[in-house]
């Protein structure tokens, strides 16, 4: 049997070391995509839909250009709308669902999939965690220690507020809320459809 990468390790939640080359490359590329969204001054919907993909390394081909301006951002009004800044350890782990939106100064510590669905609205400043550490401090040994991660999953018609942490591991079913400022650790149900969530 192959020994995994540290890759594999991190997408498959296992103690893994970030600070390898392949890993610290990656991180070095998100970070250069993310600036060149963040700095991307005033462009078309186009060229938004264009940086964030290269963010997130989707290689599907926009659709062919519009006649008018106003025509070509009508191709992209269920592309996700993200604005900056925003900050993302990986990118390749973020999966934004249709007709969604994402304020300004979020965060994505995303070492496993960060899953966000379709509908769904995020305030500003909103963190979503999907990295840790070890406890044991000894075994934590700085950037020379293991970390890993857990997925998170944020549901479809879900509503975000700002200034919210979203921690490795959680789930927010479909129509759930989240309060500005809340720490999301788990969720637990409530009836039948609404999520209390603590």
């Amino acid at each position: 049997m192959a020994t995994k990468t540290e890759k594999e390790k991190m997408l498959s939640g296992e103690l893994y070391f970030a600070f390898v080359p392949e890993l610290v490359a990656a991180r070095r590329r998100a970070f250069h995509a993310c600036n060149r969204y963040n700095n991307a001054g005033e462009v078309s919907r186009r060229r938004l839909v264009e940086l964030w993909r290269d963010i997130t390394q989707d290689a599907r081909p926009l659709p062919p250009r519009a006649a008018s301006e106003e025509d070509d951002e009508r191709l992209f009004e269920d592309e996700p709308w993200i604005e900056a800044p925003l900050w993302s350890d990986y990118g390749f782990n973020l999966h934004i669902g249709s007709n969604t939106f994402i304020g300004n100064r979020s965060t994505f510590l995303d070492v496993c999939p960060v899953t966000i669905g379709s509908n769904t609205l995020v305030g500003p400043s909103v963190n979503f965690y999907g990295g840790t550490h070890p406890l044991d401090g000894k075994l934590r040994n700085g950037i020379k220690g293991p970390e890993l991660g857990k997925p998170i999953s944020v549901g479809e018609d879900c509503w975000i507020g700002g200034n919210s942490t979203i921690l490795p591991g959680v789930t927010i079913g479909n129509g759930g809320v989240v309060g500005a400022g809340s720490v999301v650790t788990r969720v637990r149900f409530r009836g039948p459809h609404w999520p209390v969530l603590s």
